[in-house]
């Protein structure tokens, strides 16, 4: 329960980062979710990846709408800042947040009800303006604080608990990310940690809009035969296009790298991406191409994971409006008010 705190002292043999930072230092309250939700291997997901990354966790800002998805910012990164916006605004607040301060890291999590129906117009003007965010929705296909109506992801076909067929045609988050202009897309799922890990680790470091789809299956209303959301469907129908190894500029390079395709990408702050592919045909950085096979492999009833796409040199909102390098919150009136003679340029140059 959230109301009960977690102990403060640490087991002396808990490893640290390269800042002194165990991974209890970025764990949150405890879960309320229901047993085995996969909401909460995203958050043990997002703990180990920052971890790993050694990021103080006040430089992290975390930003959430409303349902199971959106309460889970509260179980991971207690130490950063927080904000739980109204249902479906979370992007704009984020959007807000980002041209105010940029030397945050921003962390966006929403659900597939949040960001797929009321929240469907904030999605994608964050997306096509290219925040420098980290955007994950934990896709279920169902509304979980409301006992399990099918959401806008649902499958068409998909049965819900009940028996009750979805009619309705779904809506690809993924697909929608790439044709908006989303400069890293990728698609995860909550009970493979060995890839998701990776692909938040490169979300983070990666500068524009990065979206990460995470299948999360609901274990209350939607982990049963029928449900293409669920644990057995996801394992049996998983197109795993590649392996990811995500490569610090400041580090050592050691990847354990299987044998085969290998393709490198340099991000913009000198990370590397290194991907084992696991399906020949599929390149990464071709949007059309990645729009393509997912399309393909979907009408065949498989859920492609792994990085679908990503542009290593794509510029984020700030690049795009030109925006000092100065956070705007840290700036006074004197750099802000650019004083009369230059207002009566302005005036004058719009009569």
């Amino acid at each position: 329960m959230t109301y009960i705190a977690k102990p403060k002292l640490h087991h002396p043999t808990l490893g640290c980062n390269a800042i002194g930072f165990t991974r209890r230092d970025y764990e949150g309250k405890i879960s309320t979710l229901c047993a085995g939700c996969g909401h909460d291997s995203i958050s043990a997901a997002i703990i180990h990846a920052c971890w790993e990354l050694a990021i103080e966790p006040h430089r992290i800002a975390k930003l959430s709408g409303i349902g199971c998805s959106s309460k889970t910012p509260d179980y991971f990164l207690g130490q950063s800042h927080g904000f739980n916006t109204v249902h479906g605004r979370m992007p704009s607040v984020l959007t807000g947040a980002n041209l105010a301060n940029r030397e945050l890291i921003y962390l966006g999590v929403s659900g597939d009800g949040d960001s797929a129906s009321i929240g469907m117009g904030q999605f994608v003007h964050a997306i096509r303006r290219g925040v420098n965010m980290v955007y994950i929705v934990e896709n279920n296909g169902v509304y979980g604080l409301t006992k399990g109506q099918f959401s806008a992801t649902a499958d068409q076909g998909s049965m819900s608990k009940k028996g009750v067929a979805n009619t309705d045609a779904p809506i690809d988050l993924v697909g929608l990310a790439m044709q908006l202009g989303a400069s890293f897309v990728a698609r995860g799922f909550s009970g493979d940690k060995q890839q998701l890990v990776p692909i938040i680790k490169a979300a983070i470091a990666h500068r524009g809009a990065a979206f990460i789809d995470v299948i999360s299956p609901c274990v209350a209303f939607n982990n049963h035969a029928g449900s293409t959301k669920s644990y057995e469907y996801v394992r049996e129908h998983n197109d795993a296009v590649n392996r990811l190894d995500f490569i610090e500029p400041r580090a050592e390079i050691v990847a354990d790298v299987a044998p085969g395709d290998i393709v490198e990408v340099e991000q913009h702050d000198g990370s590397v991406l290194r991907l084992r592919k696991l399906d020949a045909s599929h390149d990464p950085t071709d949007r059309v191409g990645a729009m393509n096979y997912v399309n393909a492999h979907q009408a065949k009833g498989e859920v492609v994971t792994g990085l679908l796409y990503v542009d290593s040199a794509a510029h984020d909102l700030h690049g795009h409006l030109n925006t000092v390098a100065t956070p705007f919150n840290t700036l006074g009136a004197k750099e802000l008010c650019p004083g009369m003679a230059t207002l009566d340029k302005i005036n004058a140059s719009l009569r």
